[in-house]
């Protein structure tokens, strides 16, 4: 087996499987993504790799491994989360949503770049039955290079995040690589023994959020970053050739983090939501308190303006009568302080309900490189 750990990451995002695999010491060469405002916040925070912003569908083995400079053999993993708006519960659930089709396309690219492993990622609604077609036509296109392991379904609660976000991963190990049976039981012996609550991943952060901080500027605010936190030190550890190198600065010196949107609730609703139950939901915005000794659903991502602008339902702040900040929201999704996002709040909460919980993409992608020897 080469000693190659570099990796290509397919619908990236804003970037949760990429900074779950350099934490687990991969090395991200390459990101592809359509859309052009996510793929220039990813670009931020992993400045040293190869940027691609296109349709996947337009892409082959052959323009990737040219896109990124990359050798045929030099390929460690290939990951990616296929858009899943047609497999969620939450969705439409349109069989025949044009987004499915991009299931497939990352196992036809699999098969031709041939790295040592794959793994897709996607909602737990795609193991239905409705979609054992999807699933069963993408995996024949690589079945005969690659051993397919039974899915796994991932609780981001279960390997230390505090939500209970839940994906499940679509992992092969190309057939001349030894170590691909012991994968499961690796990703078994990631998971916490113990749990990181809500209370545990906000600390810090301010508390009182002025509505008056609706641009990029003004969601600049101090952080009490605290040295006992297990959880916030893992998560805000600086990993060398990552960030923002200005917003890095900013975060390292003083202290300040981005994101601290405030949000304009009237008198009725905060009313309604100081007076809300934590872990109760709001009857009338859908939206649930969060619990301090609890864990946070799984956040919503929104839709962009082809589909109709609409923000996703946000969850209350356990103690304030408001919705949760960006900020926050990529505390519970996993995400460290010095990770940028897109400088509006709609935007930025899109980047975060679309991601991967990070936490958890590196706890299984540590399984993974460490059994197989990558």
């Amino acid at each position: 087996m080469s000693n190659t750990s570099k990796i290509i990451d397919l619908y990236s995002g804003v970037g949760g499987l990429s900074l779950g695999a350099v934490k687990a010491d991969f090395d991200l060469i390459g990101a592809v993504e359509y859309e052009k405002r996510i793929i220039e916040s990813h670009k931020k925070n992993f400045p040293a790799s190869t940027h691609i912003c296109a349709d996947v569908t337009s892409l082959s083995g052959k323009s990737l491994l040219e896109l990124t400079h990359l050798g045929s053999s030099e390929l460690a993993g290939l990951i990616g989360g296929p858009p899943c708006q047609g497999f969620s519960t939450i969705g439409r659930r349109n069989i025949s949503d044009q987004r499915n089709r991009l299931f497939a396309d990352f196992f036809r690219l699999a098969l031709e770049l041939r790295p040592a492993f794959f793994m897709a990622e996607n909602v737990p609604g795609i193991l239905d039955e409705k979609y054992s077609e999807i699933r069963k036509n993408a995996i024949k296109i690589v079945e005969g290079t690659y051993n397919i392991l039974e899915p796994v379904k991932i609780n981001a609660s279960e390997f230390g995040a505090a939500t209970t976000r839940t994906r499940v991963f679509f992992i092969g190990i190309r057939k001349d690589i030894q170590g691909g049976e012991s994968i499961m039981a690796a990703i078994e012996k990631m998971k916490f023994k113990s749990s990181t609550f809500v209370k545990d991943a906000l600390d810090g952060l301010p508390v009182k959020i002025s509505d008056d901080w609706l641009d990029f500027d003004s969601s600049w605010r101090k952080a009490a970053l605290k040295p006992q936190n297990v959880y916030l030190d893992s998560l805000n550890r600086i990993v060398d050739g990552l960030g923002e190198p200005k917003c890095l600065n900013r975060y390292i010196k003083e202290k300040e983090v981005s994101g601290c949107f405030g949000t304009r609730h009237s008198q009725q609703v905060a009313f309604r939501y100081a007076n809300l139950e934590p872990g109760r939901q709001d009857s009338i915005s859908k939206s649930i308190k969060l619990k301090e000794d609890g864990y946070c659903p799984t956040l919503r991502a929104g839709t962009d303006s082809t589909k109709g602008s609409f923000q996703a339902v946000r969850p209350i702040h356990p103690s304030e009568p408001r919705v949760i900040t960006p900020r926050e929201a990529a505390r519970l999704q996993g995400f460290p302080d010095w990770f940028q996002f897109h400088e509006t709040k709609w935007h930025s909460f899109r980047q975060i309900g679309n991601s991967v919980c990070p936490i958890a993409a590196e706890k299984v992608l540590i399984a993974i490189k460490s059994t197989l020897n990558i």
